[in-house]
């Protein structure tokens, strides 16, 4: 019942597996609750950005 993103090719299997599948860029990531996905590592920074603000943290330099 989430919705999460993947590699395109895994679409089926997420859908299979009774989720939602978040068709979005290949640089942008999805959080349904604490699960935070992206279909590929060009994500990697909103990936990234979307963990820390679910941690309630902050990255300071």
């Amino acid at each position: 019942g989430r919705t999460c993103s993947a590699y395109p090719a895994c679409a089926a299997e997420v859908k299979l597996a009774g989720g939602t599948y978040a068709d979005i860029e290949v640089t942008e990531a999805v959080t349904d609750g604490h699960l935070i996905t992206a279909p590929a590592w060009p994500a990697h920074p909103a990936w990234m950005a979307q963990f820390i603000q679910a941690l309630g943290a902050t990255v300071t330099i």
